[in-house]
């Protein structure tokens, strides 16, 4: 039994010093709360092309993996997967499996390199998009906006953009991280607790403005209350990677909840599933923002910086508020009776002159003496875990 014990001691000291070795990270000087403001209004649907229509899109789901891991995140494999999705009525689906890029099942033409990152306990995770190689580091337990802030740029250096996934999943995230981060473009939403998203507006609030999207994160196709519950509609003209990333990058698209149609019967879900409410008109008029869809929704909302409520219409398929110059942004959800929820990205301040929005955000710059002193403290407490190793197996041996 004591050997026993003095094994389980060696093994949290040296989770401990796993822990501590991965936190070392740069300590940032956030820049200042900066709400979007300018005489011009940045519109996402400015290239809305009612020609080429919307296309429907799942981002985040996991398959079945070939590897060396002895457990699989799904049972199915991409094909079976993109199967069940595509009889859901989704044109567009792309596995993003943990720190794996997965191949598409049978066309090489529509392969998106997207992998989740991440192994940290607090499930701090990002969609990678655009690499051609898998990142393996990761801070085992990230607990400062710090050390999230320096895997954002580490993995931003070799991907063409970022998702900051399931926020509402991610423990310990407080909102002064969400209002502090940066170099992400995309903002996962409605991650199966909430419609509020509150989140994303503690970040556009402070000025980081990102597009929305909204997944499954599934594990089992087959699940029926996991599976088409999330999806996106873009206005793409194919599922290619070239056209999927301008699209992505530029905001044409809305996202949605949807209910599990059917509770189980796969044919109800499916023929529900083609039937959903869609987006027929939206964008700009002047300071105007204007949206038509194609079913009455019980109410619109229009919310704007603090999570704040602009406007509430009720019982409509149509909407329209005018911006003010003092409001940085606007943002709207449609919810319907059956209880699908539609998100559009915001609507934002900004000025032309000064160029494209949004911009790139450049990463915050380093605190060298608390950047010094933090990873000082974290090898100091390193250093007394392998001490303790040490001296736990020394007075063994002696004995």
């Amino acid at each position: 039994m004591r050997w026993v014990g003095k094994i389980l001691a060696s093994l949290a000291l040296l989770f401990l010093m796993l822990l501590l070795v991965s936190g070392i990270s740069p300590v940032y000087r956030f820049a200042p709360r900066a709400p979007f403001s300018g005489p011009d209004i940045f519109n996402p649907y400015a290239s809305l092309d009612t020609a080429v229509g919307w296309k429907r899109a799942v981002f985040h789901t996991h398959s079945r993996v070939k590897g060396p891991w002895p457990v699989n995140e799904c049972p199915e494999w991409p094909a079976q997967v993109d199967s069940v999705y595509r009889e859901l009525g989704y044109d567009i689906v792309t596995f993003s499996n943990h720190n794996e890029i997965t191949r598409h099942p049978y066309d090489t033409a529509l392969q998106v390199n997207v992998y989740e990152h991440g192994y940290s306990i607090p499930q701090f995770h990002k969609l990678v998009f655009g690499s051609d190689r898998v990142i393996h580091w990761d801070a085992i337990l990230p607990l400062t906006a710090s050390q999230k802030q320096f895997q954002l740029n580490y993995l931003g250096r070799s991907a063409d953009f970022l998702q900051l996934n399931h926020p509402y999943r991610v423990r310990f995230n407080r909102r002064s991280h969400m209002e502090r981060l940066s170099g992400y473009q995309i903002m996962e939403l409605d991650t199966h607790i909430s419609t509020e998203n509150e989140y994303w507006d503690w970040a556009l609030s402070y000025g980081h403005y990102s597009f929305g999207l909204a997944n499954d994160d599934n594990h089992n196709p087959f699940v029926s209350s996991r599976t088409g519950i999330r999806c996106n509609f873009l206005n793409t003209p194919s599922g290619r990677y070239e056209d999927l990333r301008k699209t992505l990058l530029g905001g044409c698209y809305y996202a949605m909840r949807v209910p599990d149609y059917g509770q189980g019967d796969w044919e109800v879900k499916r023929r529900e599933n083609r039937d959903l409410p869609r987006v027929e008109a939206i964008g700009l008029e002047g300071p105007c923002i204007f949206l038509r869809l194609s079913e009455k929704a019980d109410s619109i909302r229009v919310n704007g910086a603090g999570h704040r409520t602009l406007k509430m219409a009720l019982d409509t398929c149509a909407i329209r508020y005018s911006l003010p110059e003092t409001e940085p942004y606007a943002r709207l959800t449609a919810f319907f009776p059956d209880g699908a929820v539609l998100y559009t990205n915001p609507f934002a301040r900004y000025d032309a002159a000064k160029g494209p929005f949004p911009p790139r955000e450049p990463a915050p710059p380093v605190n060298g003496q608390l950047t010094i002193l933090f990873n000082l403290l974290l090898l100091a407490l390193t250093a007394g875990a392998v001490y303790l190793l040490c001296r736990l197996w020394r007075r063994s041996g002696k004995k």
